[in-house]
């Protein structure tokens, strides 16, 4: 028996069409962009085609940089933007594993007060914050650093909650069972707990990540020194206040090359974020 689709089953299908395409359609003129000299982008009449300075563009950028606004290289630019966003969200899912651990698992005075405390810090992000965190930042001597990139938004009150909650999904059964295994807390930790919040991890690590990547205000800030700034920072750098003088393919390679990264860590943690978000029983 053929079953008959009425019209309205294609309806879905067409919108999502149009989705990708008006999302899809800049990225691509960014990259047509990217692959035309600089006189062809500025007279308003650039092809929606490749052009012929694609590698000429993507090799001055990443090896070499801009003449005008900045001199680094894009190459440095997206090692310190991976290493923030790599730094980041690692450093978070480590404290926040071991902050709800503590919280769901350990018998302590103040305990639930230790954790409201923690989730009263979701209303004061970096940018309410920005002048205390930027002082101590400054005493510590961490100003072009990694540590002064990283370490005041490595913690997290979102992921605690996130895994607090899973924690106490997790049957008592399996904390009993460790107990008669002899099983000391943090083995019970290791080897039950860890491999249960695989897709959690996954998923918090996507978010972070991107969070961590595209971070612009505390980079800003932080950085004063070319060697040290993010690719973010330096797309914004490249685009200047006169714009006759800003070297337009060679922003728009890297506003390119500035998709990547987060673009490949969702695509190969695809089925376990999606896993994380979606899954309800562990």
């Amino acid at each position: 028996m053929v079953e008959r689709r009425s019209i309205w089953d294609l309806l879905p299908h067409v919108v999502l069409a149009l989705g990708i395409l008006i999302v899809a359609f800049p990225v691509y003129v960014a990259f047509v962009a990217s692959t035309w000299d600089v006189a062809t982008i500025s007279n308003g009449q650039m092809p929606l085609r490749p052009g012929p300075d694609f590698f000429k563009n993507y090799y001055q950028i990443i090896f070499v940089g801009t003449s005008s606004s900045t001199r680094e290289p894009v190459g440095t630019m997206m090692f310190n933007s991976f290493v923030m966003a790599m730094t980041i969200a690692l450093g978070k899912i480590a404290i926040s594993l071991i902050s709800a651990f503590a919280v769901v698992y350990f018998r302590f005075p103040l305990r639930m007060t230790a954790f409201w405390v923690i989730f009263v810090t979701l209303m004061l992000p970096v940018e309410v914050r920005i002048y205390p965190t930027y002082k101590i930042v400054a005493d510590l001597g961490m100003l072009d650093s990694y540590a002064g990139l990283t370490i005041p938004l490595i913690a997290s009150a979102t992921a605690t909650l996130l895994f607090r909650q899973f924690f106490m999904t997790v049957p008592d059964e399996l904390v009993e069972a460790s107990k008669i295994d002899g099983a000391s807390p943090m083995q019970f930790f290791k080897d039950t707990l860890l491999p249960l919040s695989v897709t959690s991890i996954a998923a918090l690590f996507v978010i972070q990540f991107i969070y961590g990547w595209n971070q612009y205000l505390w980079p800003l800030l932080i950085t004063t020194r070319d060697d040290m700034q993010t690719i973010v920072i330096g797309i914004k750098k490249m685009i200047v206040t006169q714009d006759a003088l800003t070297e337009w393919q060679l922003a728009m390679a890297t506003a390119v090359l500035a998709m990547l990264p987060p673009v490949l860590v969702v695509i190969l943690m695809q089925r376990l974020f999606v896993k994380g978000l979606v899954e309800t029983e562990k």
